[in-house]
């Protein structure tokens, strides 16, 4: 078999080495080479500007980050302040997981991902994520019946936990779209299966979002509410839905997403007939506007959560080619 001698120098082969074919689902041959260890790596150059805001700058390295960039050098020529270097450090640290500082000057600052894909596959990313948003809506409900503000800040914390294995999803399925190597090794089949997981880990951190912000809103009340409210009913109903979601996307069952979809519009329509009591609300200590935001999160994660169950629907059709 011969192949283009072009293709042959930039991937730097020689006589004796191996190169893999891998058949595809839509009958083609992908013909691949195992990069040698140096081209694995790779690099780029940031140039920061003194003045710019520390976030606008860290949405840089964010978008590096996603791609794929393995090394990442952030540059400024007045070079970094004692409160920006920090900055940078404690957000890589915190949003991003695998990316760490490596070196450091007082113009420069580089950092390089220290995972490998596969110490955390997916699938094991999509699990942690998935156990960490569950253990938000349960804990974010026993915050408004007992009002414990503890718990609360740290329902608020976590949610920085879930956008880090959010941001890291991304990455991995972006990686695989552009390594069908890698793509069976994470566990995607076929190509458009990275949408629906891309869809999927935006729904489950959008949820995370709302857990926050319920938390956020229940610091605000003076007291918690008695549990023999419907509204606890109604957090019930909306935590099993999540967990029934994910569940129809790890079994890739159609009847049990219908019913995940079904259930979520009767925790919707619960959430109406509440916000319709709230107005009602004549406690002091609890203001409507408090309550009614928690009534509309709990709402929205029912929606979201139908979501998923969708997009477990539409990744069991089978392709027209596989028919």
């Amino acid at each position: 078999m011969s192949l283009p001698i072009k293709w042959v120098r930039e991937m730097g082969l020689s006589a004796g080495d191996t190169v893999t074919l891998t058949p595809r689902p839509d009958r083609s041959l992908l013909v691949s080479s195992e990069p040698k260890i140096e081209e694995r790596l790779y690099k780029a150059t940031i140039e920061l500007f003194h003045g710019d805001d520390p976030e606008d700058n860290f949405r840089l390295l964010v978008a590096h980050y996603l791609v794929g960039y393995d090394i990442i050098k952030l540059v400024s020529h007045k070079g970094f302040s004692a409160s920006d270097r920090k900055f940078i450090k404690d957000a890589a640290r915190q949003r991003l997981i695998g990316l760490e500082v490596i070196e450091e000057s007082r113009n420069e600052l580089v950092l390089q991902s220290l995972l490998n894909y596969r110490d955390l596959s997916l699938d094991k990313a999509m699990q942690s994520m998935s156990g960490l948003v569950s253990s938000m809506l349960e804990d974010v409900m026993r915050t408004l019946r007992d009002h414990d503000l503890e718990l609360a800040r740290d329902v608020i914390q976590r949610d920085n936990e879930v956008d880090r294995f959010y941001l890291l999803t991304v990455r991995q399925l972006k990686a695989a779209i552009e390594d069908p190597q890698l793509s069976e090794k994470i566990g995607i089949k076929r190509p458009r299966e990275c949408l629906g997981y891309r869809l999927a880990t935006k729904s489950m951190e959008r949820i995370g979002d709302h857990a926050e912000w319920m938390a956020q809103n229940i610091i605000k009340m003076k007291h918690g509410i008695d549990e023999n409210d419907p509204i606890f009913e109604m957090g019930r109903l909306v935590r099993d839905v999540f967990k029934d979601a994910v569940k129809s996307l790890a079994e890739n069952d159609v009847k049990h997403a219908n019913r995940v979809i079904a259930n979520a519009k009767k925790a919707a329509d619960t959430g109406v007939s509440l916000a319709k009591k709230n107005r009602k609300n004549t406690d002091p200590c609890v203001s409507g506007t408090e309550m009614r935001s928690v009534i509309e999160s709990l709402q929205r994660i029912s929606e979201y959560s139908a979501d998923i169950a969708e997009v477990s629907i539409n990744m069991s059709v089978k392709e027209l080619r596989d028919i």
